[in-house]
């Protein structure tokens, strides 16, 4: 029997690639839901090849060629939550994946997350009502993939190393990255991915996004989470277990590879990405630390992670509306971080017991962050 998956973010990046995957192992996996932003029509090239029962729209529903289109916060509740699915893909970005998210989980869902925002504005949360329901949360980003499929016994793990791939400032001066313009930032060397996600790369955010992430998934402490520059994006993270062995995951740049793997999980099959590795093709391969003082954001997310609380809240939404500013073209790249850590600095650190104080705090912070960015040139 085909295993039956819905993919939240259906026109986005993973959410394509997905469907590449999908289509590519049709005799496996059977698409029952498909939800979208505002490509209608990317929506309706899928709708016509995958023919899923349920199609959710978060706006232009008029002219989404299905008989009857989803929408609204309960309409993408309703299909995640849909008990025909065996996994739902998370593929949306930023805080739209956490509701969506709690609802698969509440009726017994597996979930394939691609949305760290997830985890990274509400984990405990997340983590406890997966384990209450018995719900496997499966890791798409690769780094996570990597470390998801290194570890055999949790109880062993001394260490998580995560690599970046330094982004496409990596060798670029200060000067440069200040005066560097949007199609600069968004020119990854290793991936392909949204423009929020690379502008997140470019300053090192992401890799502090996935170091909270790895905290709520793994369980291991802050401590124990070490962040590498990998510039050759081979190696994708590695785990250190506590008699001193390492063991690593590596393969080419390819989010074909950590999809599939989540989405058919716990089985391995010949893929659209698969092919034998070659060492000698690779030839060397590069470490080094990360630049605290080049990549600001980096310490600041991992700043926010340790204090817990509402700290990753607040960091994460006033990051996305600085980065959105960005993209609108409001505000310059070196804007973002002084933008970022100026919001963090106005809110106090607070307990949040509930979905619901998340979303409060995490409005007031992009009402307060669009106030300080709009107009504005430099902060």
């Amino acid at each position: 029997m085909k295993r039956k998956i819905s993919i939240i973010g259906s026109t986005g990046s993973i959410g394509t690639q997905a469907l590449e995957v999908i289509e590519k192992l049709g005799d496996e996996l059977e698409v029952y839901g498909l939800a979208a932003g505002s490509n209608t029509e990317l929506l309706n090239k899928q709708i016509k090849k995958f023919n899923p029962k349920k199609v959710y729209a978060f706006k232009n529903t008029e002219n989404v060629d299905f008989n009857r289109v989803l929408t609204g916060e309960d309409g993408l509740k309703e299909l995640a939550s849909d008990r025909e699915n065996d996994i739902v893909l998370m593929a949306v970005s930023g805080r739209h994946g956490l509701k969506p998210t709690l609802a698969a989980i509440n009726n017994g869902i597996d979930i394939a997350l691609a949305n760290k925002e997830t985890l990274v504005m509400a984990g405990e949360i997340v983590m406890q009502e997966a384990k209450k329901h018995n719900v496997k949360i499966l890791p798409v980003d690769s780094e996570h993939s990597a470390i998801h499929q290194c570890i055999k016994n949790i109880a062993d793990v001394s260490k998580l190393i995560i690599t970046a791939s330094g982004g496409p400032f990596l060798n670029k001066s200060s000067y440069d990255m200040a005066h560097s313009d949007i199609k600069q930032v968004l020119n990854h060397p290793r991936w392909k991915m949204g423009k929020k996600i690379t502008v997140d790369s470019a300053t090192l955010m992401n890799k502090g996004l996935e170091v909270i992430e790895a905290h709520h998934l793994f369980g291991i402490d802050y401590d124990d989470i070490e962040v590498v520059i990998h510039p050759q994006s081979v190696v994708h993270s590695a785990v250190e277990y506590k008699d001193g062995s390492v063991i690593a995951q590596l393969g080419l740049p390819s989010m074909h590879i950590p999809i599939q793997y989540a989405i058919t999980y716990p089985e391995r099959l010949v893929g659209i990405k698969s092919k034998s590795f070659s060492f000698s093709d690779i030839a060397r391969l590069d470490f080094s630390k990360p630049d605290f003082g080049k990549f600001p954001c980096l310490r600041l997310a991992l700043k926010a992670g340790r204090t817990g609380g509402s700290a990753p809240v607040v960091m994460n939404a006033a990051n996305e509306e600085a980065v959105y500013a960005f993209l609108g073209g409001v505000i310059g790249y070196n804007d973002i971080y002084p933008a970022v850590e100026k919001i963090y600095n106005k809110f106090d650190i607070q307990e949040l017991n509930s979905i619901d104080e998340i979303f409060e705090l995490d409005n007031e912070v992009r009402l307060k962050t669009k106030e300080l960015l709009t107009g504005a040139v430099k902060v």
